[in-house]
């Protein structure tokens, strides 16, 4: 981290009354795997300075697409808004929007390399950083419930191709998956067969698709479905399947159904099986 590590962590903006929650900045982490540095954006739910409480913790990819519409590619989910309304509903946790760093996102969001697209094949070293160094990180500077029932990864697009990627090869880490229109034709589909082999982890797993983001999308998308339920996950228990109707490839659409996917995630009236 940078030299300046006492104000590291730092209010990011104020907010506007104590039923939302704020926005904390985590600044230079550095990612020796693959030779960069980044900062990470933790969101605390409302009411953390006002008890002890631990919180399950949710590790989101294109960090720099969740909270603030300037930093945005296109837009902001709304992140924290998602959020604020899950905590209304008796569901809290802490978010960390971990950004991505724009020429080498395709290398670090896919496992596979794609050699019509000439990229990726760096998931694992980005995971690694993502448990070996933000998990760490995070846990040590905020009350977090670290085991992995209570570790949450997500994403969308590429970012939810690597959520669902992590879940499976990370099982010892991450409980449970949020994995939005995730881009499952990358590498010419070998999510699939990975997914087919890999062992069944025993936990959750939101899995959506906007109708309108393409055939290809829609199709892979319920065939990934199809699969995890043929891998023993049991709809509307350990796994929620949403078909948005009107939903496009966007930040607005993902943020719009981050509103699903969280009280899903953080319900704890479950016992996982394997």
């Amino acid at each position: 981290m940078s030299s300046d590590d006492e104000t590291a962590v730092r209010r990011h903006f104020p907010r506007r009354h104590r039923e939302q929650g704020s926005l904390h900045t985590i600044r230079d982490v550095a990612c020796f795997t693959l030779g960069n540095r980044r900062d990470l954006y933790v969101y605390l739910p409302p009411h953390y300075d006002e008890a002890d409480a631990r919180y399950p913790v949710v590790y989101l990819q294109d960090g720099q697409n969740l909270f603030e519409p300037e930093r945005s590619f296109a837009g902001a989910w709304g992140a924290d808004d998602a959020a604020d309304a899950a905590s209304r509903l008796g569901y809290d946790a802490i978010l960390v929007g971990v950004p991505n760093t724009g020429g080498q996102r395709l290398d670090e969001y896919s496992p596979f390399h794609d050699g019509r697209i000439g990229g990726g094949g760096r998931a694992d070293e980005y995971l690694q950083f993502l448990v070996d160094v933000v998990k760490p990180l995070v846990d040590g500077q905020f009350r977090t419930k670290a085991d992995r029932r209570h570790t949450i990864i997500g994403g969308s697009s590429m970012g939810g191709l690597l959520a669902l990627y992590g879940y499976f090869r990370h099982g010892d880490t991450f409980g449970r998956a949020s994995v939005q229109s995730p881009a499952l034709w990358f590498g010419e589909g070998a999510i699939f067969e990975y997914v087919a082999e890999a062992p069944k982890p025993a936990g959750r797993i939101y899995l959506d698709v906007g109708a309108r983001e393409g055939e290809t999308t829609l199709a892979n998308a319920r065939r990934m479905h199809e699969m995890l339920q043929q891998k023993g996950y049991v709809t509307n228990r350990t796994l929620r399947w949403v078909e948005d109707r009107n939903g496009q490839h966007h930040e607005f659409a993902w943020g719009r159904r981050l509103r699903k996917a969280l009280p899903f995630l953080l319900d704890d009236d479950w016992e996982p099986t394997s």
